[in-house]
């Protein structure tokens, strides 16, 4: 899943508000909406509070999807991003999709890893994204009816950084034209990159902030567990190069957000984890869990009795936390947290919620909702290419049949899910690949990654919050 920051960034929630006084206004407030929540009632609309549109894993969008990627010239009919709208002629958007919050671009499929619970096929493919399809992509954008404001451009798929720094410069200098270009209301398109970080140095530091871009960096935690997982193509360990990468961003004060991806093995180490962030100075984490989805046949966390594995990790990462919520942030519970401290409820997420992500392969080709869906091939959906950025407007792509499809059997599985399960207001209807990968279709509900991403965490959070909030236990 795509690791992106909370879009609405909560405040570090943690043990200090047990600890303040119990009229202050955090811990009042903390108290009935922990309720409130438990009871998974009163929905409305709070997208990507929660975090499920947060980045899964560094895979990211495969770019070997079908077409050439020729043509060129601005799409008929379409503002172009050098001019503004006209007053009262913003292209319309009558179906209320988006705000586009994410656009996530692949500079190249190549990675330089071969994780085994990657779901991407062909990471040997070393294509690379042109300037004329970059420029193309911000142009689809920011002519669309679907842009509301600042957004995130996010470098995932493959390994990024196996492009040379000189990519990201040239990058970085279309980006700023693209806004120089736009003549609509002021608007700041933010750069952000997942990386394994094995060739994190000060030239790549200094590229990182010239160009002001986040990083992202893919670590499942000590040695013995990251290891297992996540080796070279030649069958060696990467760990001790991302921890040269990350001791290279920390030297710098570069901040950086670790995602690591939970396996069955890793559930049995909570405080081998814990220890490992927090002595090595790791500040700001977020847990994927290993899914079953595309190449990756079977997750580990299928195997029996995972699921209270997973159930006693997380109670025990959340224990270390409250012991020393001052070392770090954890997306999960903080995410949790902010929606009992401000008694909201998820509607949707971005993962189903169209042109709230748009995904761009290294040859142009385009989609919308979840990035990994971009270029599998299925019996149901066919490809889930939408369209071209030399080629297609954003717009244009609606009224297509696979569109249409596809949305129709995401909305029938948001109903189900709306309807069948009390966690849907701190979910929103989960995200379509979970769905076809475990269900063959979108039209469906529960998926064992909605179990432990949200109704076990759930579960988990709200139990701490009521006992750290002197509550009693459902």
């Amino acid at each position: 899943m795509i690791n992106r920051q909370l879009s609405a960034e909560p405040p570090p929630v943690n043990a200090a508000l047990a600890a303040g006084a119990a009229s202050s206004p955090g811990v009042a407030a903390l108290k009935p909406a922990a309720e409130s929540v438990r009871r998974a009632d009163g929905v409305r609309s709070a997208d990507g509070v929660l975090g499920e549109g947060g980045v899964r894993g560094d895979g990211g969008v495969r770019g070997d999807s079908n077409g050439s990627g020729e043509a060129g010239g601005a799409v008929p009919g379409c503002f172009s991003a050098g001019e503004a709208w006209p007053e009262g002629a913003a292209p319309a958007n009558p179906e209320g999709y988006g705000p586009l919050e994410l656009l996530v671009i692949q500079p190249t499929p190549y990675c330089n890893l071969d994780c085994d619970y990657c779901y991407l096929p062909s990471r040997n493919d070393r294509h690379r994204l042109s300037m004329e399809i970059l420029d193309a992509a911000l142009e689809r954008v920011l002519e669309s009816p679907y842009l509301g404001g600042d957004f995130t451009l996010l470098w995932h798929a493959g390994e990024p950084l196996t492009l040379p720094i000189s990519f990201y410069d040239e990058a970085g200098e279309h980006i700023r034209r693209a806004q120089e270009r736009w003549a609509g209301p002021p608007l700041e398109i933010r750069q952000s990159v997942q990386t394994n970080a094995m060739v994190i140095n000060d030239a790549w530091c200094d590229c990182f902030a010239r160009n002001r871009i986040h990083v992202g960096v893919s670590l499942d935690g000590p040695a013995f567990l990251h290891d297992r997982h996540r080796r070279t193509r030649t069958g060696l360990g990467s760990h001790a190069a991302t921890m040269r990468g990350i001791a290279a961003l920390q030297r710098r004060g570069i901040h950086f957000q670790v995602i690591s991806v939970l396996t069955e093995e890793a559930l049995h180490h909570p405080e081998a984890m814990f220890h490992f962030f927090v002595d090595n100075g790791i500040r700001d984490v977020a847990f994927n869990m290993e899914e079953t989805e595309g190449e990756n046949l079977q997750s580990t966390l299928s195997r029996p009795n995972t699921e209270a594995l997973y159930t006693l990790f997380l109670e025990r990462f959340w224990q270390l936390w409250q012991e020393r919520p001052e070392d770090m942030r954890v997306r999960e519970f903080e995410g949790l947290c902010y929606l009992a401290g401000s008694d909201s409820r998820i509607e949707r997420t971005d993962m189903n919620n169209p042109f709230a992500i748009v995904n761009v392969d290294a040859r142009g080709n385009f989609s919308t909702f979840d990035p990994e869906l971009l270029s599998v091939h299925t019996e149901e959906y066919g490809d889930f290419v939408l369209g071209h950025v030399q080629r297609d407007s954003l717009a244009s792509i609606v009224a297509t049949e696979k569109f249409q499809l596809i949305q129709r059997d995401l909305r029938a599985g948001i109903a189900r899910c709306r309807a069948e399960c009390e966690y849907f207001g701190v979910c929103g209807g989960g995200a379509g690949s979970n769905k076809y990968w475990e269900h063959g279709s979108f039209d469906c509900s529960e998926t064992q990654a909605c179990r432990y991403r949200i109704k076990l965490t759930s579960e988990v959070v709200l139990s701490g919050l009521e006992s750290m909030l002197g509550l009693p236990a459902a």
